[in-house]
């Protein structure tokens, strides 16, 4: 019986040490499990193919975590790859937002106070 095939654990080192230019980190902190990656361009001849699924891939956005698991590949390998792309200019990564705007807006008492104190000047 075969052991199954774990993702990036399994792969050939050299594959992996190739895909990061033998970076073991990224250069950027732009990038958590969340993040969403937007496509700015469309691939260019000569690209890694990876960068090429990056990028048709998140022509819509998409997690730093679905990205890897579709590449099948590490998270931190995944990382690497997207700061080398956001660097160019290729994708760019903005955060979900975890508040709804209602909720950063002043509290609307506060407003008519000021508004009355500004009336009464």
């Amino acid at each position: 019986m075969t052991r199954p095939r774990r993702p990036g654990r399994d792969d050939d080192p050299d594959r992996l040490y190739t895909l990061t230019g033998g970076r073991s980190r990224s250069d950027s902190d732009a990038f958590d499990l969340v993040t969403l990656v937007v496509s700015e361009c469309e691939p260019t001849p000569g690209m890694q193919s990876e960068h090429v699924t990056i990028l048709r891939m998140c022509q819509l956005p998409t997690a730093v975590v679905e990205i890897a698991a579709a590449l099948g590949l590490p998270v931190s390998i995944v990382r690497i790859m997207l700061s080398d792309l956001l660097d160019t200019g290729r994708i760019s990564a903005r955060h979900p937002r975890t508040a709804r705007v209602a909720d950063r807006l002043p509290d609307p008492d506060i407003l008519e106070q000021v508004l009355v104190g500004l009336r009464n000047l």
